[in-house]
Order: C-alpha cells, then structure tokens, then sequence
C-alpha cells in the first residue's frame, strides 16, 4: 500500500455515519527508556488532611513516564522529611538517589491551595529549588499544581522546560458500525483529567489547538456533510468557520491565531490548500494543481506552509513561501511516501509520516540537512503531534486491532503507549504551554 493516503483523507472522501458511545481513559505504559535515567526520591507531601489526589504520587509518575527519571519506590525510601534541614544525605544516597524532593501543601478557607516545595541534590547538599506553587484544592486544580512542580524539578535538572503542565486532544470511537460514537476529548498531557468536549453520531478528526489554548479547530460531518468548526475548550462555544461544497478538512491554526489554513476540494472535487481569515471569512487559495494537495502545517513564523501532496507520484511533503507567487518546493525525499507534515516548536525540524520498510511509522527531518530518523516501531503509526517543548511527539497507533496513542522522544529513546480502556483513540493535538 505504498500509495496509502492519511485515515482523515480517507474518511473525508467515504464518509459512514454511526452511532455509540464511550470515554476513553487512557491509561501510560513506559515501553522505553533512557539506560541511565536520573535516581530522584518524591516523598510525600505533608497535608493537614487527605486531600483526594495524593500530589507526590501524580509528580512520580510523571518522571518515571517521561523515561529519564528513576523514582525511589516509597517503600525504599530512608526517611519522609518535609523540609529540606531533615534531609539526611548520607541516608539518601546509601539508595543512589540524586535528588530529593520535599513540600508541604496548605489550604486556604477560600478554597485555594498552596504548595511549599523543595528540589535537593544530595549529593551535593545544593537546594536547587524552593519555592512555592499556587491553585485552587479541586481535583483538577490539584493535579495542576503537581504537573506545574513536575516541570520545575524536569527543567531544573535536565535544563529542558517540561511539559506535563498542558493538555491534548484526541478523538474516540466507540462501537462498531454502524453503532458508533464519536468523542472529542481533552485531557492532561499524562492522559489523567480527561472530559468530553463533543460527542456525536458523525465522525470527527483532524483537532487542531489555538496557539493561545483557547480554541480547537476540527472536522465534524454533523449532517453527514464535512464542515470545520473552532470551539472554546473552556465555555464549549462554538461556530462553523467552513461549511463549502465539497470536502472541508485539515485545519490548522496560523502562529497569530487569525487565519486557519484548510484543505478545500470545491465542487470540483480536486483537493487544495486554502487560508482562511476567521475575523473576515476571506479565503484565499494557496496550491492549483491537479494533484491531491492536503494536511498544511504552518511554519513557525506564519509566512509559508508545508503540506502534503502527490504531484510527483506518490505523497511527499511540500513548502510553498505564501504570497511569493514561487512554486512549492518538494521537502521530503528518500522514501515512496513521506506525509502529515508536522513542524517542531524551534522550526528546525519536521516530523512526519514515513514508509519504512514496509510500515508506516514516525520519522523526524532535519530542515538544514534533510537527514531523516524514523522514530517509531509500529506498523501503522500516524497523526503526529509534537509537545510544545519539542522534546516529545505523540503519535496514533494500533495495537492488536485497537487505536492506541503513543509517544517518543525526538532522540527515540524513550516511548510511551497510552491506550484507552474501551474503543480506538485517534488523531491526537499536544496543546501549547498554557503560561
């Protein structure tokens, strides 16, 4: 199936209907790590009372499932100060343990929660952090406040800013057709949180965030016709942005959050890129050809598109400089099929879709050089979507014959699988950095 077009183009042109209903919890598996993950201890956090949502446990599993940490079980751990003069480091490093964290949660009669934490190098005796962390005492502001501690032990200790503090949406299928249903979801990025933003009868793809969080664009066949719409995550309002003739699909929101670039067939039936003005409904076309021209992604600075297209044989990723009246120029190469461009949050480099010996999987692109990693292992790996630190991709999968989502590293060292407990999970959209 060398010639295998993406699952959202392939839906878009033979649409079914259905019927169904579920909500995909997903559950994290590490398949992979790093062979020399950082030792760390997060002993629990002091509370004046249980608070629902045990916060230290919520930071553990965050490093332990971003494979570059090692957490101490608690059953191993020599002591369970609260403050960092309680720290005995010789105690602490007869486990081989780094780094030590220790808080004390408080709450507020106004319902708000406070984190008084510290991050400690044992072996140094240096506290590297020590500071405190604000929010509400829901479970949801909770497990925020342990996510944000999670990104500042991450940052400080591997000098990369983390991601555990943001979201992604994905879509869930639920049943067989024709009983099926359709739910697009948005959970933290652990895949815990997760609430249903939508639900239908029709099919829905393609998510796509607002680069400020505020907003998803999507496709939704509500009237067994395709149209985009752009929703408020937070309010669930809601309007149809593109509802023409033909096929609507693959929005992707401008870096300035004004202009979404589309995939428009017309009534011809051929595929283009467009651009849309959300303020003005100005449309304007971006690629004429007979070929099949689909899945745009803007570069980082707004001015030009990549997008995925056929008219050398078979789909490779294309870039065209917008405005400049140029003819796209090819991107990918090495490969019979290279598609669903997908830039990184430095612009340096492009993940995508590749044929790799006969599987579709992940592969990551230089832009300055063109040398190609393939990232994944699966055999019908797609949709994939980078972490806003650049450091992770999340991707969709399958694993025997259900939709999962998985994640790798950008270096492939580390993989994760986050598998739903009933239905598919597809088309997963890693948010952007929400401070």
């Amino acid at each position: 199936m060398t010639d295998r077009w993406p699952r959202s183009l392939l839906v878009l042109a033979l649409l079914i209907g259905g019927i169904g209903v579920a909500q995909a919890q997903l559950r994290v598996e590490v398949t992979s790590g790093v062979s020399d993950p950082v030792p760390v201890a997060v002993v629990p956090f002091e509370t004046a009372r249980p608070l629902g949502v045990d916060l230290a446990a919520v930071v553990e599993v965050n490093l332990r499932g971003s494979g570059r940490f090692a957490p101490l079980p608690r059953e191993r751990m020599p002591q369970r100060p609260v403050e960092v003069s309680a720290i005995s480091g010789a105690d602490w490093r007869a486990q081989r343990v780094d780094y030590v964290v220790v808080a004390r949660v408080r709450e507020s009669a106004d319902g708000a929660a406070m984190v008084d934490y510290a991050l400690v190098n044992v072996l140094t005796g240096q506290t590297l952090l020590a500071e405190r962390l604000g929010g509400t005492a829901s479970t949801a502001g909770l497990r925020h406040l342990a996510h944000r501690l999670s990104d500042r032990v991450y940052e400080r200790v591997l000098g990369t800013r983390g991601a555990f503090a943001t979201r992604i949406a994905y879509v869930s299928v639920d049943g067989q057709p024709p009983q099926q249903r359709y739910q697009l979801i948005v959970a933290d990025a652990d895949g815990g949180g997760a609430r249903v933003v939508l639900e239908s009868r029709q099919p829905l793809m393609s998510p796509a965030w607002s680069p400020d969080g505020e907003w998803l664009a999507y496709v939704s066949f509500e009237g067994r016709v395709s149209a985009i719409y752009v929703q408020r995550v937070r309010t669930g309002e809601r309007r149809r942005v593109s509802a023409r003739l033909g096929i609507n699909g693959a929005p992707a929101f401008s870096p300035d959050g004004r202009r979404l670039a589309l995939t428009l067939s017309g009534s011809g039936g051929n595929l283009d890129i467009y651009t849309l003005d959300l303020a003005t409904q100005a449309l304007t076309r971006i690629t004429d050809d007979p070929a099949i021209d689909t899945e745009p992604e803007w570069s980082r600075d707004g001015t030009a598109l990549f997008f995925t297209s056929d008219r050398a044989g078979g789909p490779q990723v294309y870039w065209v400089q917008l405005g400049s009246g140029e003819r796209p120029r090819r991107v990918s190469f090495g490969s019979g099929y290279n598609a669903r461009p997908r830039v990184s949050p430095d612009g340096r480099r492009l993940a995508m879709v590749t044929l790799d010996r006969g599987a579709y999987r992940i592969a990551l692109q230089d832009l300055d050089s063109g040398a190609v990693t393939v990232l994944s292992r699966g055999g019908f790996d797609e949709s994939p979507s980078f972490a806003p630190n650049g450091a992770v991709l999340m991707y969709a999968g399958r694993e025997r014959g259900q939709g999962v989502l998985a994640t790798v590293s950008s270096d492939g060292l580390t993989t994760r699988r986050l598998k739903a407990d009933s239905g598919d999970v597809r088309d997963p959209a890693w948010g952007p950095f929400l401070n």
